[in-house]
């Protein structure tokens, strides 16, 4: 009777450890978002990644470089101005269809944020680096060989030539893609990720605000910090592994730069977002005006003072 009892709670015992095996199994495939893989829409989105990501840098890195390659007297000025051009009309169309990522840097943040699971994370990167490199590869195509000798095919370049300035050092490049990316990602991501601001002012502000500051960290990358060996601030790891592949050679030195920096923002600025005030502050119109404080403060004194006056 008693070794029936023992081995049937054994056998209770290896069923409940059976099944909470199973549960946290359940529990963690579905906190992945593994069963995305299955579902059609993951791969529809991951397709409208993967074209917008090559043609994004199609269009992007030949307007740059016709911009760096014109006659005019301050070309630089005009890089930011058709960073900002070509990315809101991206963005417009492609944030309804999969979240207008377009870059390992925003798939990553919003993985962060909880706002895609983590596989469908994985699936959007892989299909943006692949876009990156068709795109590369449709450039390198029709590109003058000149221009692509010249501009190492819009690639991301950190110089080993130490005489070539601050820009040829990577500890400064890491720096500034660290910077510049934290930069887009205060400014475009801390709005484009808040559901209420992002209704009340509509899409096409907030696809104004996200290019908008991009276009703003490009301008400081190649106006203040760009030099000679240093192409400018990536932005988009999948922009630097295209060329790099395709081209190779100098594109390689310091490539984990464009890797490390921006990632390092992203984990950085999931710090400060997690902290940062859930509603906004609002202060009623004067109420604390330095001059009603301080006349206040007069007439409390001036009424204690007749008060004193009473009780004496």
């Amino acid at each position: 009777m008693v070794e029936q009892q023992v081995s049937s709670s054994v056998q209770t015992y290896k069923v409940s450890s059976l099944d909470s095996k199973k549960s946290l199994k359940s529990s963690f495939l579905s906190f992945i978002g593994a069963h995305e893989i299955f579902m059609p829409e993951t791969w529809k989105t991951a397709l409208t990644e993967l074209v917008a990501t090559a043609s994004l840098m199609f269009t992007l890195t030949t307007s740059i470089i016709a911009c760096l390659d014109s006659h005019e007297v301050a070309p630089k000025l005009l890089v930011p101005l058709a960073v900002f051009i070509i990315a809101f009309l991206f963005l417009i169309v492609t944030i309804p269809l999969s979240g207008g990522h377009m870059s390992p840097v925003f798939t990553f943040i919003a993985a962060l944020k909880g706002v895609v699971t983590l596989v469908r994370a994985l699936i959007y990167v892989i299909a943006q680096c692949i876009g990156s490199i068709i795109g590369f590869i449709m450039l390198k195509c029709v590109m003058d060989p000149k221009l692509e000798h010249k501009y190492s095919l819009g690639g991301c370049t950190i110089s080993n030539d130490s005489d070539k300035g601050l820009g040829s050092k990577p500890q400064v490049a890491l720096l500034v893609e660290f910077s510049c990316t934290f930069l887009v990602l205060f400014i475009g991501i801390t709005l484009g990720f808040d559901k209420k601001r992002s209704k009340e002012l509509g899409l096409p502000m907030v696809c104004v605000v996200i290019a908008g500051a991009m276009a703003l960290a490009v301008f400081v990358s190649i106006t203040v910090t760009g030099q000679l060996g240093y192409a400018g601030v990536g932005l988009n790891p999948a922009r630097c592994l295209g060329p790099a592949l395709l081209k190779g050679g100098l594109l390689w030195n310091g490539h984990w730069v464009f890797w490390v920096g921006p990632f390092l923002a992203c984990i950085t600025y999931y710090g400060v977002s997690i902290n940062l005030p859930k509603e906004s502050m609002t202060l009623e119109n004067g109420e604390y005006d330095v001059s009603n404080l301080a006349l206040g403060h007069s007439k409390s004194v001036s009424r204690s003072a007749v008060s004193n006056d009473l009780q004496v």
